[in-house]
């Protein structure tokens, strides 16, 4: 009836006030305490999967706001999660009213809840996200709408801090976007424009926070090949491995770039382009591991990448940057690709491959891959996870691999043979 409709509403509304009154009480007393404190903000920028999109939310916001003593905070420092909005009037209707339709589940809650598990009680975790979803990285660089945001909410959050007579430092930012540039052929270079990204945060984060280290970005991988509308996996000429390969090589060769990981072992929203909570979290698991090393200045986190090719005779051997050994093949999170991911395209755009193994090379002491090609390799191109289904994503139909380590997976790439 109406009337009970009316009344189910007026409950939500007075328990959303309440609720706001004793998050506003946690701020104030949190805002009290003695003492100096620190800051550290770990945000996540990018497109629709850093800001979580379609991903169903399964981090409680409110648990999210008490948890380790109200210690995760947002840019505002409080604990107003989850409610995506240019508007900040907008933003606080949305909470006040218990708005749920774009609440997403984001990375970076799970990154923050393990490492509050393993920082201080003096230290605070601000974390948000930023950016805009189907957007190339040309629009969300420095000078558009969604940049320039992102560094106000950057500013905010030093301000608020600094008011306080808090210490506040950017240690790493957490990248999330590619899809775009790999589906709508912008022609732009990927990997030039991320390393000016970079750059560009760097120069305008640093000038507020007064910190002497550069910033991390550490970086997922996007796998969206098979929503390209001209992707072919045996053409010779693969254009849409372009941004895939550009992480790789970031991470292989470039000190600020740090791993996640990549996102075609997770499941996907109808099996689209969006990972779902779960993989949302899982990315986010590996993000607080490299945060953890970056905070420890413990040895950087590449990720399970190639470092070398090398061909002899009709066989390739694959070395590998190995975090965690040995390699193995998954087939049950991941389900079998052809090959266990792996191809070798010639100029005719023939796969080569007959047979892939794991082998341990004695001289190195690592693990290796093995392609046993139909003829001689040279001057052809060995691919990874390049595949899938038409339209497809994730790691029951889309371009992926079943090949990883005791924790990470080995990212996507497209690399010549010698």
């Amino acid at each position: 009836s109406v009337q009970k409709e009316y009344e189910n509403h007026k409950r939500l509304f007075i328990t959303s006030w309440l609720l706001m009154i004793i998050l506003w009480l946690l701020s104030s007393c949190m805002e009290r305490t003695e003492g100096n404190k620190v800051v550290l903000c770990f945000p996540v920028y990018g497109q629709s999967l850093a800001l979580g999109e379609e991903a169903e939310r399964i981090t409680d916001f409110d648990s999210l706001s008490i948890y380790a003593d109200g210690r995760i905070v947002t840019e505002h420092l409080n604990h107003s999660f989850g409610y995506f909005e240019g508007n900040s009037i907008k933003a606080f209707a949305k909470k006040v009213v218990g708005y749920r339709k774009r609440a997403f589940e984001l990375s970076v809650y799970n990154m923050a809840k393990i490492l509050a598990d393993h920082i201080g009680s003096d230290t605070l975790i601000c974390i948000f996200p930023g950016g805009q979803g189907a957007t190339t990285i040309a629009n969300l660089s420095n000078g558009t709408t969604p940049y320039t945001k992102f560094i106000d909410d950057r500013s905010t959050a030093y301000n608020e801090a600094h008011s306080r007579g808090w210490t506040f430092r950017v240690p790493a930012i957490c990248w999330m976007q590619g899809e775009s540039d790999i589906v709508d052929y912008p022609h732009t270079d990927y990997q030039q424009m991320l390393r000016k990204i970079w750059s560009d945060m760097n120069a305008d984060i640093l000038s507020i926070t007064h910190q002497q280290d550069s910033i991390p970005f550490i970086c997922y991988q996007s796998n969206a090949l098979t929503r390209a509308p001209h992707f072919h996996a045996d053409s010779y000429q693969c254009p849409e491995t372009q941004v895939p390969q550009a992480f790789v090589n970031l991470l292989r060769d470039n000190q600020w770039f740090w791993a996640s990981g990549p996102t075609y072992p997770y499941s996907c929203v109808d099996d689209k382009i969006h990972i779902d909570a779960q993989g949302q979290q899982a990315i986010g698991a590996l993000a607080a591991q490299s945060v953890l090393d970056i905070l420890r200045k413990e040895r950087r986190q590449a990720g399970l990448i190639p470092t070398a090719v090398k061909t002899e005779g009709n066989s390739v051997t694959i070395h590998f940057n190995i975090p965690n050994p040995p390699l193995s093949f998954d087939t049950l999170q991941v389900s079998k690709a052809h090959h266990y991911g792996f191809s070798i395209i010639c100029k005719d755009n023939r796969d080569i491959v007959d047979t892939v193994m794991i082998a341990h090379n004695a001289t190195t002491d690592t693990d290796v891959i093995k392609i046993q090609c139909s003829e001689s390799p040279v001057d052809c191109f060995v691919r990874y996870a390049v595949n899938g289904s038409p339209m497809k994503s994730g790691r029951l139909h889309g371009p992926r691999g079943n090949l990883r380590d005791q924790k990470h997976w080995c990212y996507q790439f497209n690399l010549p043979c010698r």
